[in-house]
């Protein structure tokens, strides 16, 4: 569920029936106990500079540990990685890329991911527009 996570405890109370204090408590204990994560900002991409995103699919050459290891390391250090997921499938990543412009991100392809030697296969899936991004 995402929301307004800067909503008072007042409201938050009003809106779920509770007494702020009571209310207070249950919000705590969610986060103490890892439910509530944390709290983000959601930020606009245009004004960062961010004028392309696409989401890639990444073959590894080696099935093992160590491969997947060296790759997320190396994949960790690239700010343009917004996120990496280790998936199933006929590829072993989903990478979603953020970069300013296609010449950034081509850049991106070649000297950083063009370079590792666990990549066997890059795909690019090209973002033209998004009608629904829930993401905080």
């Amino acid at each position: 569920m995402t929301g307004n996570g800067r909503i008072s405890n007042l409201e938050l109370a009003d809106r779920v029936g509770l007494s702020p204090s009571a209310c207070l408590r249950r919000v705590t204990a969610l986060e103490r106990s890892g439910v509530i994560r944390g709290y983000r900002a959601v930020l606009d991409p245009g004004r960062l500079g961010i004028g392309f995103t696409a989401y890639v699919t990444v073959g590894l050459n080696e099935h093992t540990k160590a491969a997947q290891d060296a790759f997320e390391k190396a994949i960790s250090q690239a700010p343009e990685v917004r996120e990496c997921h280790n998936i199933t499938g006929n590829r072993e990543y989903l990478l979603r890329i953020e970069a300013s412009d296609l010449t950034a991100y081509k850049r991106f392809h070649t000297d950083v991911l063009g370079t590792l030697p666990q990549v066997s296969a890059i795909t690019s899936y090209v973002v033209m527009g998004s009608s629904k991004d829930d993401r905080a």
